[in-house]
């Protein structure tokens, strides 16, 4: 039997209205007038996100990208990338606790620039940012503005979000494909819908209905071989 690769980071590119919302609906709300451009004052031109690993910070800010004249910067970026550029409205800093020292002047720098010239600053981490090691000056950058916690889905809230991607998509799912998805693989957003964007593909490919058995014999071509 043909093996089906699996890339479960070649999902669609992030998007606003694909971000599962939960309990973060205010946040949302914010972040579509960013993306708009309908900022109102200075506190809603610099905004911090924190949160858990998985909570949909990068999400977030990967979807605002995708607007004309905005930049993601990753954490691991250096100095060079957080430049202040005239051309640019929206600066997208993520996972400001990897910054480099070097990285965390520059990004000072940044903050310094976009209040006095305009735009508007998106950072993430972690932490609140009180909580992060990185310099005073930028820490307290950082506290500028608006400071969000994204708050993670439930488990429910996760079940309830597939099953509705699933009949979107107009899949039919035995009963115990969700459960044992949610025990047995990585549990953040992205990746289960990734996941049942493969499952989708694997069931036309091999003509069979989307079951436990389908999905554990999917699971086991992903894993990696002896190398």
């Amino acid at each position: 039997m043909k093996q089906l690769l699996l890339d479960l980071n070649a999902h669609n590119s992030p998007a606003l209205d694909t971000f599962v919302t939960g309990q973060n609906g205010e946040l949302l709300a914010l972040l579509t007038r960013v993306a708009q451009g309908a900022v109102s004052g200075l506190g809603e031109r610099f905004i911090y996100l924190w949160g858990e690993a998985g909570a949909g910070k990068s999400h977030l800010l990967r979807a605002l990208a995708s607007v004309e004249g905005a930049a993601y910067i990753d954490g691991n970026a250096d100095e060079a990338a957080l430049a202040y550029r005239p051309p640019l409205r929206l600066y997208l800093l993520d996972d400001v606790a990897s910054l480099s020292p070097a990285s965390q002047i520059a990004a000072f720098s940044l903050f310094n620039q976009v209040r006095e010239q305009g735009g508007v600053l998106v950072a993430a981490g972690p932490q609140p940012p009180a909580a992060l090691a990185v310099r005073e000056d930028l820490r307290t950058r950082l506290g500028w503005g608006l400071i969000y916690q994204v708050q993670g889905l439930s488990d429910a809230e996760k079940i309830a979000a597939l099953e509705h991607a699933a009949a979107a998509r107009g899949l039919v799912l035995s009963a115990g494909v969700l459960p044992y998805l949610m025990t047995h693989f990585k549990r953040d957003m992205p990746s289960l819908m990734a996941m049942l964007d493969a499952l989708d593909s694997y069931s036309l490919e091999t003509k069979r209905p989307i079951t436990l058995p389908l999905l554990k014999e999917l699971m086991l071509h992903d894993e990696p071989g002896p190398v």
